[in-house]
């Protein structure tokens, strides 16, 4: 692949917000993935994402935490700024000492969260706002309402849901439209099919998938598990675990010899898959090497049958393992409810 590189856009909701069809996830440039990355690097990956043609750069104040979001601005600084749609999330508040972390939607946190995410990340609005996690504890209206004074006064131009389920992105919505609702999807997890991705078609809603190569199983394969740090969250996952991670094994091998047969990496098959669900998806891969960023960006380019597309459902109907322990599955969108709103 040359160094000049037309990705194409997409349309993500109703109000205008444009992405290029593939973004970049900037969460592992920070230390939840074992050590944390030397900065100058992921600055130049950033870049170079930029200036071979993505557009759409994911972040949030938990990662590092507030590490990545100050990054990201730094790799922003000057004319990048204008180039790109940058989308950060808040809502999940690290807490000091073992004491872990906590999903919080209130309001008077919103405007504060937002404020200090515009000055980590040196920018004087941002594109994309969103819920990380919803707070099942106030109603989804009240966090709303703070989020629609921020788009009025300026400080955000578009609102995300994170994880949220059918029924919360529909009481959101009505408050402000929801732009995008970002979820786990791809080979590995498609649990969002029958419920929340038709969802957020009835109401003209972008879908930003994450994860889309398997917490990095169809880039790497089975073997990635072999370079989890000691401190990484993925050897937590169902996925990656004893019998499942051998079953899984094998469908690795019918996706990698599908992938030799189109001409392709199965990481490019894999994003391929999503790409071809529908002109209102836009997976954000994160990487911190820039020849997996040039290979991800590949994918835009891989056409793909409804025969192929169906071979590749029926490989993926068989993976095994929940996506996330039990307790860590409470905060996902099949348990992400709120109260009701007092009247």
């Amino acid at each position: 692949m040359g160094e000049v590189v037309v990705v194409p856009r997409r349309k993500l909701g109703s109000q205008g917000l444009e992405v290029s069809e593939i973004g970049l996830g900037c969460m592992g440039m920070s230390p939840l993935h074992g050590s944390p990355k030397p900065a100058e690097e992921m600055i130049e990956v950033i870049r170079t994402a930029i200036n071979l043609g993505i557009t759409f750069l994911d972040t949030s104040d938990l990662y590092g935490p507030q590490t990545n979001s100050v990054i990201v601005g730094k790799a922003l600084e000057g004319e990048m700024r204008q180039k790109v749609q940058l989308a950060t999330k808040f809502g999940i508040k690290s807490l000091s000492g073992d004491r872990g972390m906590v999903v919080c939607g209130d309001p008077a946190y919103v405007i504060e969260a937002c404020n200090a995410s515009l000055k980590q990340l040196g920018v004087a609005c941002i594109d994309l706002f969103y819920v990380h996690r919803v707070d099942t504890k106030i109603p989804i209206e009240l966090t709303m309402a703070a989020l629609k004074e921020l788009v009025e006064e300026g400080k955000i131009k578009y609102i995300g849901l994170s994880e949220a389920s059918p029924q919360t992105i529909r009481r959101a919505h009505a408050v402000h439209p929801i732009s995008v609702v970002q979820l786990e999807w791809s080979l590995w997890t498609r649990d969002a099919e029958e419920e929340v991705i038709p969802t957020c078609r009835q109401l003209g809603i972008g879908i930003v998938p994450f994860s889309p190569l398997g917490k990095g199983f169809f880039s790497t394969g089975p073997k990635v598990v072999e370079n989890f740090a000691s401190n990484d969250f993925r050897r937590s996952l169902p996925k990656f675990q004893g019998e499942n991670l051998e079953h899984n094994k094998i469908l690795f091998e019918r996706v990698n010899e599908m992938a030799r047969n189109k001409g392709c990496t199965p990481s490019q098959l894999a994003l391929a898959w999503l790409l071809h669900q529908g002109d209102d998806v836009s997976p954000i891969p994160g990487t911190t090497k820039i020849k997996n960023l040039k290979e991800n960006i590949g994918s835009v380019f891989v056409k793909l049958t409804k025969k192929d597309m169906y071979e590749l459902e029926s490989i993926a109907a068989t993976v095994k393992g929940e996506r996330y322990s039990p307790a860590v599955m409470q905060d996902t969108w099949k348990y992400a409810n709120t109260p009701p709103l007092s009247s």
